[in-house]
């Protein structure tokens, strides 16, 4: 049995900054603290954080005083930083929120509030200086917010494994944890690369963190439901129809962000994602079915309370999903002369969202924690960009 003073599950970005944090906080103990990150997958940041659109968030849609709110603004701040120290390429490109006709403007408003009262800054602007950001893209009014960018969250999870391992750490993959349990003052974990013994135990596993939770012994306080976000990618002719980022204004009643453009870090620009219930928690395409994954979310009541009150949406959603023509006509509300065959199927991702058994989605980061073990339960966007931060509210938390 391997022994370890913290042992982190799931090699996502969050976890991954976490055991970063961690190893810079002990990097002068005596006492042979060691941090072991336990990844299921192959390779790092698989699911989640690999699969995400690449957005650096500035914190415009989140409620003033929330732990995303928070975190985002001061993660931001901490991945810039450690991206410009470390070669990981990103860009402060900035984005457009746009309100494509009189019925949004109230809800533009809303959001120019919330960006204001988050620090963020931002600037309202007409049609004409729309046209002058965004020449193909169609509004009334929308929000510049130049601060908004784009990263390589993969580059920066390779750079936070190496410096795990530089500090005396390990990053283990292919570690599907199977059990944990107390022995003492101690957790012990057992996964398919071994046996670890720990003081502490930090739960950072994504769309399986709710289980993980329960090997650990604690009661699940929401479950997570799969929501697939599919994506289209310009092809190389059309990409000059954006020059950054091009965003709706998201339905407060749903907690999807609308169907978007991002230019990425690699130069292509992604058109997504739509938002439909996955029949796996990694179901990435239709014929992706985990029976046992469909039981918990069908049988679960919160899911069952929260499709009555958005089944309208959800069949909408599964319109997009199926019908190109459909999703096609959801872009060009934002950009009148896309066409569909300038759009080519790209990778899609799936977002770990937190259900309660009220039917509500959880709107907030939700961290739980008892004497050994920290899970963090729900991490949705902008989790990626918060990541540095939630990491170190994680560690201060453990001292």
């Amino acid at each position: 049995m391997e022994t370890a003073d913290l042992v982190v599950i799931g090699g996502g970005i969050v976890g991954l900054a976490t055991a970063e944090r961690f190893t810079r906080a002990r990097s002068g103990a005596r006492d042979g603290s060691r941090v072991v990150v336990l990844e299921k997958e192959r390779e790092l940041a698989a699911h989640q954080t690999g699969r995400n659109s690449g957005v650096v968030h500035s914190g415009i849609y989140y409620k003033p005083g929330s732990q995303k709110a928070a975190l985002c603004r001061a993660g931001k701040r901490a991945l810039e930083e450690f991206c410009a120290e470390h070669g990981v390429r990103h860009e402060r490109c900035g984005k457009v929120v746009v309100a494509v006709d009189a019925s949004e403007v109230p809800r533009l408003d809303k959001i120019e509030e919330r960006a204001r009262a988050n620090g963020v800054a931002c600037e309202r602007i007409g049609p004409q200086r729309l046209r002058e950001l965004e020449p193909h893209a169609a509004g009334v009014a929308a929000l510049h917010v130049p601060e908004t960018g784009i990263v390589d969250y993969v580059g920066v999870c390779a750079v936070l494994a190496e410096l795990v391992r530089a500090r005396g750490g390990a990053v283990e993959t292919g570690a599907r944890v199977a059990a944990i349990r107390t022995d003492g003052d101690a957790v012990v974990v057992t996964s398919t690369r071994g046996e670890w013994r720990a003081r502490r135990l930090v739960n950072c596993a994504g769309l399986h963190s709710d289980r993980v939770a329960e090997l650990a012994g604690t009661r699940r306080a929401a479950r997570i439901v799969p929501f697939r976000g599919e994506y289209y990618e310009l092809a190389p002719d059309a990409r000059a129809l954006v020059r950054n980022l091009i965003y709706p204004v998201p339905d407060p009643a749903f907690p999807f962000l609308g169907v978007h453009f991002t230019r990425m870090v690699g130069g292509g620009v992604e058109c997504g994602p739509n938002a439909v219930l996955a029949l796996a928690r990694e179901g990435y395409r239709w014929s992706d079915v985990a029976p046992a994954d469909v039981w918990d979310a069908l049988t679960y009541r919160g899911f069952r309370r929260f499709a009555a009150r958005h089944w309208r949406m959800g069949l909408a959603e599964v319109h997009r999903s199926l019908s190109k023509r459909a999703f096609v006509r959801a872009l060009q509300r934002l950009l009148p002369a896309i066409r569909a065959e300038q759009l080519v199927p790209a990778a899609a991702g799936v977002r770990a969202q937190a259900l309660l058994d009220s039917g509500e989605l959880v709107d907030d980061f939700l961290i739980q924690s008892n004497a050994r073990c920290v899970h963090v339960l729900n991490a949705p966007s902008p989790a990626a960009t918060a990541s540095l931060a939630i990491g170190a509210a994680i560690v201060d938390a453990l001292n």
